[in-house]
């Protein structure tokens, strides 16, 4: 019989198109490798300690089969037992128990094993986890449409959190709306959206994305009740060098159609102090404020 295929709910909301069960670190449990690098920190830590009493508590249990085989043991004591097996599979052996069977010769040799595999399986998921490249850049909530140089403009912010900079830092816009074809067919539509400015040789502070409305943009005409209608989603992706770590990084965000505000502008985020010197105040890089008719 051939194996049933995954079904996937999708629910819409705003525009954006949730996929039940799907993005969430429980989903990855039929691959082991990717499950073990998306689990938050606490949960990794558990596992190891989980799988390491566990295996402890296996092994415990067949010293505990093999009789007075441990040296200087209480005969059938599992406790002995025990932490005679976390001194085998630490490599820790103080001396005072220590096989005198040929059947816990067997078993330690078996341990040693499991216990080398197990090692490296661990400093590999943990160097994997902590080596690989993350980016945290601030996304404005929002996305507006206002007039930029005397033209309407959809406008997105993003700023760097940290301290550094990401060198060649490249952005992209993606459009996704419903549309029908010309055969009638419902189809969701792509579109990439052309920016005034795509690219930095350096994004250290902060970044306005800008795609200018021109009668060849899939935005124009559009009014807030065509965004809701069309189900739009808006994907911003940037990407680029970090310097810190020598490793490209990545970030994304979606917005619903909800979350794209016609005529609106953003608040300037740049404050003069009183002796000329400039302040990025970060805090407002969700705000907005009125602007004129842009469409």
């Amino acid at each position: 019989m051939p194996k049933r295929a995954r079904r996937i709910h999708v629910t819409v909301k705003d525009g954006l198109f949730l996929l039940e069960g799907m993005g969430h670190w429980l989903t990855y449990w039929r691959d082991p490798y990717h499950l073990f690098l998306v689990m938050p920190w606490w949960l990794f830590l558990l596992a190891v300690v989980v799988v390491y009493v566990l295996i402890n508590l296996v092994f415990a249990s067949l010293y505990v089969l093999g009789g007075d085989g441990i040296a200087n043991a209480q005969p059938g004591s599992f406790r002995d037992a025990f932490f005679f097996s976390v001194q085998t599979f630490a490599s820790i052996g103080y001396g005072a128990m220590y096989p005198q069977s040929v059947y816990v010769h067997s078993v330690v040799a078996c341990q040693a094993v499991v216990s080398l595999i197990s090692i490296a399986l661990l400093t590999g998921l943990s160097f994997a986890r902590f080596a690989r490249p993350t980016a945290r850049v601030l996304f404005s909530r929002v996305a507006v449409i206002g007039q930029h140089e005397g033209m309407p403009t959809l406008m997105i912010r993003a700023v760097n959190e940290r301290g550094n900079q990401i060198l060649e830092a490249q952005a992209r816009l993606t459009l996704l709306r419903d549309t029908v074809t010309r055969e009638g067919r419902p189809f969701r539509r792509i579109d990439d959206l052309p920016l005034i400015r795509d690219r930095t040789f350096s994004f250290s502070i902060g970044w306005t994305i800008f795609h200018p409305i021109t009668p060849t943009s899939p935005l124009y005409g559009l009014t807030a009740a065509d965004l809701v209608q069309q189900n739009v989603t808006l994907t911003a992706t940037l990407h680029g060098l970090d310097e810190t770590v020598a490793q490209t990084v990545h970030a994304r965000h979606d917005y619903g159609s909800r979350a794209i505000l016609l005529n609106y502008r953003f608040a300037d985020m740049i404050q003069f102090l009183p002796d000329n010197r400039r302040v990025i105040d970060y805090g407002k890089i969700h705000d907005v404020i009125p602007d004129g008719p842009s469409l």
